[in-house]
């Protein structure tokens, strides 16, 4: 079974995210450690929640893995990307495991 880790970003409390640092220097960091275990990636940056509503994210991560095993060991080779995190967001992002349904 196809599961996902998904890492939001909230736009909450005036939180800073930096868009550029994250591409450049971030998501490498994620290649470098997790991504043997990543099947695909997807990043979103944030533009709209709406017509005329500001987004409710910075950006969202998708990551998919070939099933709970291979999530599990991309997580345990997460620390350098998760150490990152303050480099580049000023808040807590939230985390969603899930399972692929189509």
């Amino acid at each position: 079974m196809t599961v996902s880790l998904q890492v939001l970003y909230p736009t909450d409390n005036g939180t800073t995210f930096d868009h550029a640092y994250y591409a450049g220097k971030h998501m490498p960091i994620v290649d470098q450690h997790m991504g043997p275990h990543i099947e695909n990636v997807m990043i979103i940056k944030g533009l709209a929640g709406g017509p005329d509503v500001p987004a409710g994210f910075h950006a969202i991560a998708t990551m998919t893995f070939r099933d709970q095993a291979a999530l599990d060991s991309a997580m345990g080779a997460a620390g350098p990307a998760l150490a990152d995190i303050p480099n580049f967001y000023s808040g807590q992002p939230q985390m969603l495991i899930g399972e692929v349904q189509g």
